[in-house]
């Protein structure tokens, strides 16, 4: 981690010696294997969700998923560092497993639209560093260090900073230039729409105003033939 006044230095470090006198530091110890491993068992069963429309609520994600699997949550994923207007995003938990993985083979092989958004959501199986509220896994210590220029760590730290700061202006040129693309796609998509459209209530009109009866007199065609 770092700040414009120095860098944070942070390890994790590995379980401590075990004390046999400390009975409660084994009991939270076990709370905390048993809550990872619960936490790693909601990972496998959640799918990740992206290209979301804006206006889709839990209620139609889960109607949407409902012919494939049960939805037991869902969780919209905020994105506070980009300030760009993208779609949204969602962890969504089933029942087990086998659902994840068969509800994603399903929005992979075909288009899956949800809410009317133009082009196909994209899923994935979730990963655990897509979870705002995971646990530490067990055994584990952070430590944060103030490190100042001398320090041993201070040059290698320096350095992440700046290759920190060169990949976060990289991410964001390359949203954008995404974001651009779907743009232009999205006006591709309006005017095929638009097109397709004019095409059918054109059809229409001229079935309801008995142009096409005209013109299969005129060519003496019977229109229920076949």
């Amino acid at each position: 981690m770092f700040s414009s006044f120095g860098a944070v230095y942070c390890k994790c470090l590995g379980a401590p010696m075990a004390n046999p006198d400390k009975h409660a530091e084994g009991m939270m110890g076990e709370h905390a294997e048993k809550e990872y491993a619960d936490f790693e068992a909601r990972v496998k069963r959640t799918i990740y969700i992206d290209h979301l429309s804006p206006v889709v609520t839990r209620q139609v994600i889960r109607a949407a998923l409902s012919q494939c699997a049960h939805v037991v949550s869902v969780e919209f994923v905020e994105n506070y560092t980009i300030p760009y207007d993208i779609p949204a995003a969602a962890l969504v938990e089933l029942d087990d497993e086998s659902q994840a993985r068969s509800a994603v083979d399903l929005m992979r092989d075909f288009p899956f639209i949800i809410g009317g958004m133009p082009r196909p959501v994209r899923a994935s199986l979730a990963r655990p560093e897509m979870f705002p509220d995971r646990p530490s896994p067990p055994g584990s210590k952070m430590e944060f260090l103030w490190l100042k220029q001398g320090d041993p760590e201070y040059d290698g730290m320096s350095k992440l900073k700046s290759l920190a700061k060169r990949q976060e202006a990289e991410n964001m040129a390359l949203i954008k230039n995404i974001l651009e693309e779907e743009k232009e796609l999205a006006a591709q998509q309006q005017i095929m729409l638009d097109a397709n459209y004019y095409k059918y209530d054109l059809l229409e009109n001229i079935v309801q105003n008995g142009t096409v009866k005209n013109l299969a007199g005129h060519y003496r065609v019977n229109l229920f033939d076949g």
